[in-house]
């Protein structure tokens, strides 16, 4: 159910980002300190004083929703509908009224606040990956346009505009990341595999070249089957998962008509945080999405 209310209403909006922002305790953003008052509003929100600086805050203070003169209720607008509808944001700028530069840059900013996944497996462990067509958009270019910008196939790397995207399905955990990367090659793949519970890893892949240095290494029992044989499944051995979340992925990314490659990351880790709030119900959802932001 869509939470309404919180977007109607300036003060529900406030209630609702001191609910979860201060849901340990009021602590001053400055010198952490706890010791803190109630000190008068600023506008719709709290205002508090700290005893041990002797400066003032307010619930917004520090965070990616300070020294903005849009509302609070259509940021947090914008917020959930990137997430839960994958809206573009052509289309948020016609929703809440403001120009094209400020939602892109408000949420880009909501985008660099997430943390980055936090690995840890216990396997087993699938892993794939897939590639973007990320080149320069939103800079300037030191370079005439390509006729076919964007356009080789296969794989590619950073440089090439065409930056990996590794896909590791955790079936010990059910826990799913996406983490983009400069090549795909075999120190980036032991990097994304480094932490781990127990050893050997298994680790189910495709037949390609740079998962082969794994065979030697006893750290890693890795099974694979080869696509190129016609070969997708052998029982338990496959990476159709991690294949599936990579066409969620793509489906996210498509509304957008292009990604530069420096917003890549971000990008996709909104994608995780939207997975994560999936299935929660409307208000628990906008609450989580802040909660990420803080």
């Amino acid at each position: 159910m869509i939470p309404l209310d919180a977007f109607g209403s300036e003060s529900v909006a406030a209630d609702l980002l001191q609910q979860v922002r201060w849901r340990d305790g009021v602590s001053c953003p400055r010198c952490r300190s706890d010791r803190t008052v109630r000190n008068g509003s600023y506008g719709q929100f709290q205002r508090y004083l700290c005893k041990d600086c002797d400066r003032t805050f307010n619930d917004k203070t520090g965070t990616i929703f300070a020294h903005s003169k849009i509302a609070l209720r259509k940021w947090l607008f914008s917020i959930y509908a990137f997430l839960r509808f994958n809206t573009s944001l052509r289309q948020l700028q016609c929703e809440i009224g403001v120009t094209y530069k400020t939602i892109h840059r408000r949420v880009e900013r909501f985008a660099e606040a997430l943390d980055a996944p936090s690995l840890d497996l216990v396997g087993p462990v699938e892993i794939d990956e897939f590639y973007v067509s990320a080149g320069l958009k939103g800079r300037e270019r030191d370079r005439w346009s390509r006729s076919r910008g964007l356009a080789r196939r296969g794989r590619g790397t950073y440089e090439q505009d065409k930056p990996p995207v590794f896909v590791l399905v955790d079936r010990g955990t059910d826990q799913r990341y996406i983490v983009p990367a400069k090549s795909a090659d075999e120190s980036t793949i032991r990097l994304l595999l480094a932490d781990r519970q127990q050893e050997p890893l298994t680790i189910y892949t495709d037949g390609f070249c740079a998962y082969d240095p794994l065979d030697e290494d006893e750290q890693f029992d890795r099974e694979y089957v080869v696509h190129g044989d016609g070969e997708y499944a052998d029982d338990t051995v496959h990476v159709n998962t991690c294949e599936s979340h990579a066409s969620l992925a793509r489906r996210w990314l498509s509304p957008h008509r292009g990604i530069s490659k420096d917003r890549l990351t971000q990008y996709l880790r909104a994608f995780q945080l939207r997975r994560e709030l999936y299935r929660k119900p409307g208000r628990k959802a906008l609450k989580y999405a802040v909660k990420a932001t803080l």
